[in-house]
C-alpha cells in the first residue's frame, strides 16, 4: 500500500512506498542515462526524449535536422528516441536520422523489402490514398507500379502533359498574370502555381479539368476537400496514433473535418470514373480501366479512384512546391534568371523565327522543351536545396545493420533526411551552399548530366520506389516555368518573408508574394544570337528564412 490511516484517519505515504518510488525512479534515471549515451541525437530528456527538441525547432525542423546530421562528420547518422520507456526505446521508440548516401541505397535498393512504408504510415493515409501505390507495400504496391510504368514510359502520355498544361497556361495563366501586371496589384505565386498544376494533373488523370486557376481565382469544392483532406490526414502524425483514431471515432476535430471532406472527394471521383466509362480518353484513369489486376480482372472502382488520387497528391504539390522555391531562387540570382531566358529565346529564335514579337504567341511544345538544358539544370539544383518532399520515413521489418555499422532493430523507424543530402560537404563539397546549375552540366555546357551517384540525388527518390513520373514533373515544371519567363519577370513584395511550413512537402508558409512585371524580349534577341557556354558566379543560398530588403 502507498498509504496508511493514523488513529485520528488522516492518510500518510507509507515510507516503504516513498523508499520504492525513490529508487524505482533512480533505477529508471540509471537506464535513461546508459540510453542516452548509447544514442548520438540531439539531447533527450526523461519520458519524452528528444520530442521538446522538435517542438522547439518546428519553424525551421528541417535545417535542425541538417545541424544535427553535421554534427556527427562523414557519419551523417544519428540515433535518438522519441519514447524512452523500458522495453519500448529500442523499437518503436528508436529513430534512425541518416543522410548518408550508402544508407540512402542500402535502405531504399540493397534491402529494400526490409523497409516499407510501415504500419503506422499505412494507417494514417489509408482513408485518402487507401492502397494506392504511395500507400501500399508488397503485391499490392508491386501490380500498380508495374501497371503504371508502361502507362508512363509512352511518349504519348507526356505529349497530352504537355497539352494540358499548354492549355491551360494560354487561356488562363497569362490572362491572370497580365491581369496583376496591369494593374500592379501583388499576388500569391505559390497559390497560382498550386492551382495551376491541380488543373494541369487532374486533366492528365482522369480527363477534368476543376479550373481552380480562373480569373478571379475563386475556390472549387473539390479541390478545397482534397486540401483539407490531406492537411486532416497530416495531423494524425502529430499525435499519437491511438489519439486520432479515438478522435475518429467520436467523428470530432480534424478526423469530422476529414470525413465530411472525403465525402466530396468520393462524389466527385464517382462522377469522374462514370464520365471517362462513358467516353474514355488518352487520361490515366482511361488506361486504368482497360488494364487487368493480377488475377485478370478490371480494377473495381475503388481501386481506380485510389489510383487517380494517388496520383492526383503526388502531382501538384510536389512540382508547384519545386518552382515555388525555383522563382525565389530566380529573384536572388538575376544572373542565372538571364541565362535561362537566353536559353529560351535561343530556341525560339531557330524554332519560330527571329521575330521576338511571335515567340510570345504560344507556350512552348514538348520539342522546344526537350532543348531547354540549362533550364533543366537550374530545376534540379533547386530541388537539390530544396526537394519538394523533405524528408522521409521507413519501417524496420527485421533487426539489420547499415553499411556505416548504425544498428537498427527491428520495430524501429529511419528517417531520411532529402533534404539534408544537398546540404552536406560530405556529399557535396564545400560549395554545397550554393546554387549552381552548371554543376548538372557537361564541360560544355551543352547536356544535362545527372550525378554519378544516385543516392546522392533523391529528390525523386531511389530504387524500386524511383517516381515513375520524373520525366513529366522536368517537362511539366519547364512548361510553366518558360511560359511565365516568356512573357514576364517577378519581383518579390517587399518586407515579405519566405519560410518554410512543416508540412509533408516543402511548401511555403506565407506563400510566395510577388509584383509581376512585363519582359521585353528585344534584349534577348542578340543574346539568342551570341549564346555561348559560360561559368556563372555562385551564390550562398539562405537556410531557413528570407526577407526582401
Amino acid at each position: 500500500m502507498a498509504t496508511v490511516l493514523d488513529a485520528a484517519g488522516v492518510s500518510h505515504f507509507h515510507p516503504y512506498a516513498a523508499a520504492a518510488a525513490v529508487a524505482l525512479v533512480s533505477a529508471y534515471m540509471v537506464w535513461f542515462w546508459a540510453l542516452a549515451r548509447r544514442l548520438s541525437g540531439p539531447r533527450m530528456w526523461p519520458l519524452v526524449g528528444s520530442l521538446p527538441g522538435v517542438v522547439l525547432n518546428r519553424a525551421r525542423v528541417h535545417d535542425w535536422i541538417v545541424d544535427n546530421l553535421r554534427s556527427t562528420g562523414e557519419a551523417a547518422t544519428y540515433q535518438t528516441c522519441i519514447l524512452p520507456l523500458p522495453f519500448l526505446a529500442r523499437r518503436q521508440g528508436l529513430v534512425t536520422v541518416t543522410c548518408n548516401p550508402r544508407n540512402l541505397e542500402h535502405i531504399l535498393r540493397a534491402r529494400f523489402d526490409n523497409y516499407p512504408k510501415g504500419p503506422m504510415w499505412q494507417a494514417a493515409f489509408h482513408d485518402l490514398l487507401g492502397q494506392g501505390i504511395f500507400n501500399s507495400d508488397g503485391e499490392t504496391w508491386l501490380l500498380q507500379r508495374k501497371t503504371a510504368a508502361l502507362e508512363f514510359t509512352t511518349r504519348t502520355l507526356r505529349q497530352a502533359m504537355a497539352r494540358w498544361a499548354n492549355r491551360i497556361i494560354k487561356y488562363r495563366l497569362w490572362g491572370i498574370l497580365a491581369y496583376h501586371c496591369d494593374a500592379a496589384a501583388s499576388v500569391d505565386l505559390q497559390d497560382l502555381l498550386l492551382r495551376l498544376t491541380f488543373d494541369n494533373i487532374c486533366g492528365l488523370t482522369f480527363g477534368k479539368d476543376p479550373e481552380t486557376l480562373s480569373p478571379g481565382l475563386q475556390e472549387n469544392p473539390f479541390a478545397n476537400a482534397f486540401d483539407s483532406a490531406t492537411e486532416a490526414t497530416m495531423q494524425r502524425f502529430l499525435f499519437p496514433s491511438f489519439l486520432w483514431r479515438i478522435k475518429k471515432a467520436l467523428g470530432v476535430g480534424s478526423e469530422r473535418n476529414l470525413r465530411e471532406s472525403l465525402a466530396i472527394v468520393d462524389q466527385y471521383m464517382t462522377e469522374a470514373i462514370a464520365a471517362r466509362k462513358a467516353t474514355p480518353s488518352d487520361d490515366l484513369l482511361s488506361r486504368f480501366m482497360k488494364k487487368r489486376d493480377g488475377n485478370g480482372r478490371a480494377f473495381p472502382e475503388d481501386v481506380l479512384q485510389w489510383i487517380a488520387l494517388n496520383f492526383v497528391l503526388a502531382g501538384r504539390d510536389t512540382s508547384s512546391v519545386a518552382l515555388s522555391w525555383f522563382f525565389w531562387m530566380l529573384m536572388q540570382r538575376r544572373d542565372v534568371e538571364r541565362r535561362v531566358v537566353t536559353e529560351i529565346a535561343s530556341v525560339l529564335r531557330e524554332t519560330r523565327g527571329g521575330d521576338a514579337g511571335r515567340w510570345a504567341e504560344e507556350p512552348l511544345d514538348f520539342d522546344e522543351l526537350d532543348r531547354l538544358v540549362y533550364l533543366k539544370a537550374a530545376l534540379a539544383e533547386t530541388l537539390r536545396l530544396y526537394p519538394s518532399v523533405p524528408q522521409d520515413s521507413k519501417y524496420v521489418v527485421a533487426d539489420d545493420v547499415l553499411p556505416d555499422g548504425t544498428v537498427v532493430p527491428a520495430g524501429s523507424a529511419i528517417t531520411y533526411s532529402i533534404y539534408s543530402v544537398g546540404r552536406m560537404e560530405s556529399i557535396w563539397g564545400k560549395d554545397c551552399a550554393e546554387f549552381r546549375p552548371e554543376r548538372w552540366l557537361s564541360a560544355d555546357g551543352t547536356r544535362f548530366e545527372p550525378t554519378k551517384d544516385a543516392y546522392r540525388f533523391v529528390a525523386f527518390n531511389g530504387g524500386p520506389r524511383t517516381c515513375l513520373g520524373k520525366d513529366l514533373a522536368y517537362l511539366q515544371m519547364k512548361s510553366i516555368a518558360s511560359a511565365v519567363l516568356l512573357r514576364h519577370s517577378v519581383e518579390l513584395v517587399p518586407g515579405h518573408k519566405v519560410e518554410q511550413k512543416m508540412s509533408l512537402t516543402l511548401f511555403m508558409k506565407n506563400g510566395l508574394r510577388v509584383h509581376v512585371k512585363p519582359r521585353d524580349l528585344a534584349g534577348y534577341v542578340v543574346a539568342a544570337l551570341e549564346e555561348a557556354p559560360q561559368q556563372l558566379g555562385a551564390f550562398v543560398i539562405p537556410t531557413t528564412t528570407a526577407a526582401a530588403a
